[in-house]
């Protein structure tokens, strides 16, 4: 496993998470994560996906508003029952209890309704939360369609995931369950406050006091804490990449006898994870503690200083009980504001990370009067084509090629002589800086791209195959195909009679690498579904390299057949196979430096002869 696949393994470990913490960590405690580089910017745009749904936004406040106000509320009744029970105990005379009955059926509906305005709170926002992530995966989805090739190349699959599957679902969980908690924390902080100050300013000064003391107490431990989860979250992306290296790897590792260092490997990372592990939750399990040490610390100033003001009747003992629950209601809120403000900066951060994707610069638009071919015959001309993957880099320069309809074309050269790249230009995957490719005389720059790929087959070395069924994969060239054409297709390609012989036929499910058939199995499918997609067009880049000799003729032949009447373009590595071609370019650093037939380019006796000759030298040797 690369260091890419790695990091990306670490980040679908998950970041904060609203009311659960950080990966390990103490419920409600969240490190701090990952910084957004404009986070302002990034945040107004993400509200912008909120925009549309601003009324039921509102009406989501409204919920959260009164669910909050009921429950804040209910302390106070439930304190008055405390006081009728008290002043009837020290007065020894009846308990007025049909009052006391009264004010808890109160609190009960109390209860019932706030509870009912935050399901109501919560279904409306999940909804939203799921309609926003909605609008953001489609856009991914159609922003990958659009980027060129090139953005692909530069990036790693693990990368490119990370941002349209882990910071989407962060964004998700945090619309869905942080957005509501904000505004519930803020209510009850301002709600609470109020109903404190009414109750009495003293003891709600002296609640006010105690909490920089418990805040201080959380950033000292968190801060601490922070780098022993980063060194957990690393060693665990290490060793998840370890594991999934030596499983995907066992063989290897087994044939070259490297178990004893894969077993020595692991338990040096499994160390590390340990101590950073152990110390991390260490230190974020004593933030409940301390913050309950500090807590209790407010309870008992309230109570003493409650009691004093109950003996001067300045207050009532329900009032003081009310009181202590209020404070129990005021520093949750606090901590969870405290954790939300984590959480959405790590949001924001996947956010700015969505947003980038989506900024990328796409494919050239297509034209809207966009040329077609409806009766494509196969020619081919390159006319002073150049292209470089930077500007000032040309790889390709002044490049010029007729290739006639029917022909052969071969393209051979050393690894790195710009043989794909011809074929990824030919195709329109990457734009030309300069000059003009043409089929049947129309520019491809003027043609719609899937227009233009409709009309070429490909056969690539390194063979692609979905999860599905075999006769999913082969007739994946042709969306109509009948079932007798499939059959006929694989025929042609040779792989009628593999498929026969497994279990369930051409309702074989091939699994997701497609490891319960063959390489050379595989090759014959991609063969079978090019066959069937009757292009006007082939590039076939080593078709055949990963059959046996006996398989490869048979290939050939059905290759020969295709290809009568057909313009193919073949990229070569064993020279023998294309001696037939009616035309050979010979690529080096990204020029034709020689053009012609096999009997033409052996007398030259330039580049192609000796590449030819050391290939034909190498052969005969190790047939000896």
């Amino acid at each position: 496993m690369s260091e890419n696949q790695r990091e990306h393994k670490k980040a679908g470990g998950g970041g904060p998470r609203p009311g659960g913490g950080h990966p390990g960590g103490p419920p409600g405690v969240v490190i701090p994560g990952e910084k957004a580089k404009d986070f302002k910017g990034s945040l107004k745009r993400l509200v912008g996906y909120l925009k549309p749904r601003r009324v039921v936004l509102l009406f989501i406040l409204l919920m959260a508003i009164l669910s909050t106000l009921f429950s804040i509320v209910s302390p106070k009744i439930l304190g008055k029952a405390t006081t009728k029970l008290f002043e009837g105990i020290m007065a020894g005379t009846a308990i007025d209890f049909d009052y006391i009955t009264q004010i808890l059926l109160t609190l009960a509906g109390l209860y019932i309704i706030s509870a009912a305005f935050s399901y109501v709170q919560q279904y409306l926002m999940a909804g939203v939360a799921q309609k926003v992530v909605l609008d953001m995966r489609t856009q991914i989805n159609g922003k990958l369609t659009r980027l060129p090739l090139k953005y692909f190349d530069s990036k790693t699959h693990g990368e490119i995931l990370s941002r349209a599957t882990n910071d989407v679902d962060n964004i998700s969980t945090t619309l869905q369950q942080s957005l509501t908690q904000l505004i519930t924390s803020v209510v009850t902080i301002v709600g609470v406050i109020i109903m404190m100050l009414t109750i009495s300013p003293w003891l709600t000064l002296i609640t006010i006091v105690t909490l920089p003391l418990s805040v201080l107490v959380v950033k000292g431990v968190a801060s601490r804490s922070q780098k022993y989860f980063m060194g957990q979250q690393k060693s665990l992306g290490d060793l998840n990449g370890h594991v999934e290296e030596m499983y995907t790897g066992h063989k290897i590792v087994k044939a070259f006898g490297r178990e004893e260092q894969s077993m020595k490997d692991f338990d040096e990372i499994n160390e590390e994870l340990y101590h950073s592990g152990w110390k991390a939750q260490f230190l974020s399990g004593m933030i409940m503690p301390l913050m309950g040490f500090v807590s209790n610390i407010g309870y008992v100033l309230v109570c003493v200083v409650g009691g004093i003001f109950v003996a001067n009747k300045s207050i009532t003992i329900g009032d003081v009980q009310a009181f202590i629950q209020y404070t129990r209601q005021f520093s949750m809120p606090i901590a969870q504001t405290a954790n939300i403000a984590n959480v959405i900066q790590s949001t924001i951060a996947s956010a700015e990370r969505v947003f980038e994707l989506l900024d990328e610069e796409e494919e050239v638009p297509e034209l809207q009067n966009a040329k077609t071919i409806p009766y494509p015959q196969g020619s081919v001309q390159f006319e002073h084509v150049k292209f470089g993957y930077k500007q000032d880099e040309l790889l390709i320069e002044d490049m010029n090629i007729d290739v006639k309809p029917g022909e052969t074309i071969a393209i051979v050269g050393p690894t790195g002589a710009g043989k794909t790249t011809l074929i990824n230009l030919l195709m329109r995957f990457y734009e030309l800086t300069d000059g003009a490719i043409k089929i049947d005389g129309v520019n491809i720059a003027e043609m719609k791209r899937g227009d233009l790929r409709s009309k070429f087959g490909m056969v690539l070395q390194d063979t692609w195959l979905f999860n599905g069924t075999i006769k999913d994969n082969i007739a994946y060239g042709r969306e109509d195909a009948t079932d007798e054409e499939i059959i006929n297709a694989s025929k042609a390609a040779h792989a009628d009679h593999f498929i026969r012989t497994l279990p369930d036929g051409y309702q074989t499910i091939l699994n997701e690498e497609a490891s319960n058939i063959s390489q050379g199995q595989k090759q014959l499918l991609t063969i079978a579904r090019a066959i069937l997609a009757n292009p006007s067009i082939l590039i076939l880049d080593e078709a055949t390299s990963s059959v046996d000799t006996r398989t490869e003729i048979h290939i050939q032949k059905a290759m020969n057949e295709l290809m009568k009447g057909r313009t193919s373009f073949v990229i070569a590595h064993r020279l023998s196979t294309i001696r037939d071609a009616d035309l050979i370019l010979v690529m080096n650093h990204g020029s034709v430096i020689e053009q012609g037939n096999h009997i033409e380019l052996l007398n030259q006796g330039g580049f192609y002869a000796d590449l030819y000759n050391s290939q034909f030298s190498q052969s005969t040797q190790n047939a000896v």
